[in-house]
């Protein structure tokens, strides 16, 4: 098969889609691997590392796109790539398509095969393309919004860990899943005073097993959440419906009962985020500030770090991209439950349920489009 390595076009996106080792497994698959110039540079990896291993450099994006039969992002395609696709082409990347309906028609109308990294999901419920971003970006919550409580960043000028005498920050955190837990591990490594939202009471159980005692869990509610607000220092969005758009649990005249400078980060940002306020934001203008409550949603919070994330993300994606290869996009889905639930598009067909509803277009099961 022959693979293309995309050059993200995303504002302040620095990951990429293959490592040269990963770009030299392929080869000695017998595969043939293009990567766009400049692709690996965000995240330390030369177009030479890359030629060594076994790639051809392309400089055209649309020679790229036009001559593979499988491309390898990161992002979501922007609109400048909507017209590169070609039919049957297969795109595997973070999709995120219940946020977005431009890009979901954009992606049926050029008729590719589009798997999405953040539905591939195993029997037992484990999102495992999505999971080391999610433990990333989680992590990063936490120290952003230390970072954002800062005065001269409009924030309220408390600091997090606080110091003996003076208490710490409260820190509340929507959701208890992968986000949720890393998002808390850092904070309360910092000495703040950390409570966990979440629905499921056997998540909460884990959590409050592993979890120090700075860390304690609360059913999830509306009621529980408004009454945590006033006292709420830095508030964490973390919830996840796979491949559904995130439920808006924070309305915005819930933010009158937060206190001026205090901060939001919503990591659940690329499913649309749980928080009415919550828009796409981008590291290079990651803030602003709705009702005296600073935002902090940047949409790609892992590729601030992409020498660790690029790793993290390739070293999940690699089995799959080797199964797709080997065995062609058709006999690889249906012979792995887990990735045929990534197929989000098909010839024109969707068929991810979540996607379909919240667009409110016809949905095909994945044997049907197969088929």
């Amino acid at each position: 098969m022959i693979i293309g390595v995309s050059k993200e076009i995303k504002k302040v996106e620095f990951r990429v889609a293959a490592i040269p080792a990963g770009v030299r497994t392929l080869s000695e698959a017998g595969h043939k691997v293009f990567v766009e110039k400049g692709a690996g540079e965000g995240s330390g990896f030369s177009d030479e590392e890359f030629k060594k291993a076994g790639a051809e450099i392309i400089e055209d994006k649309k020679k790229l796109f036009d001559e593979t039969e499988l491309i390898l992002k990161v992002k979501e395609p922007l609109s400048e790539e909507y017209n590169l696709f070609h039919e049957e082409q297969v795109l595997f990347t973070y999709l995120h398509l219940a946020a977005d309906k431009v890009l979901t028609d954009a992606l049926l109308n050029s008729k590719i095969v589009g798997i999405a990294y953040e539905t591939v999901q195993r029997d037992d419920g484990y999102l495992p393309l999505l999971s080391p971003m999610s433990e990333i970006a989680g992590r990063i919550a936490s120290l952003v919004g230390a970072f954002y409580l800062a005065k001269h960043k409009s924030g309220s000028g408390k600091f997090i860990g606080g110091i003996p005498g003076v208490p710490p920050a409260n820190v509340v955190i929507i959701g208890g899943g992968t986000a949720g837990m890393n998002a808390a591990k850092i904070a309360a490594g910092m000495r703040a005073k950390v409570t966990i939202l979440d629905v499921n009471i056997e998540r909460m159980r884990y959590l409050d097993d592993i979890m120090p005692s700075n860390v304690i869990t609360l059913m999830s509610n509306s009621y529980n959440l408004e009454k945590a607000l006033p006292d709420t220092d830095l508030l964490i969005g973390a919830v996840l419906i796979p491949g559904a758009k995130a439920p808006c649990l924070v309305k915005r005249k819930m933010l009158k009962l937060m206190s001026p400078g205090s901060v939001i980060v919503d990591v659940a940002v690329d499913q649309g985020g749980c928080v009415e306020t919550t828009h796409p934001t981008t590291q290079d203008d990651p803030v602003f500030e709705v009702d005296g409550v600073v935002h902090y949603c940047v949409a790609n919070m892992p590729g601030a770090y992409p020498q660790t994330s690029t790793f993290a993300l390739t070293n999940v994606t690699l089995p799959y991209v080797l199964k797709i290869a080997n065995k062609g996009y058709k006999d690889a889905l249906r012979e792995d439950p887990a990735l045929a639930r990534g197929l989000n598009v098909i010839n024109g067909r969707l068929t991810c349920r979540q996607v379909a509803e919240v667009h409110n277009l016809p949905f095909f099961s994945i044997e049907e489009a197969l088929n």
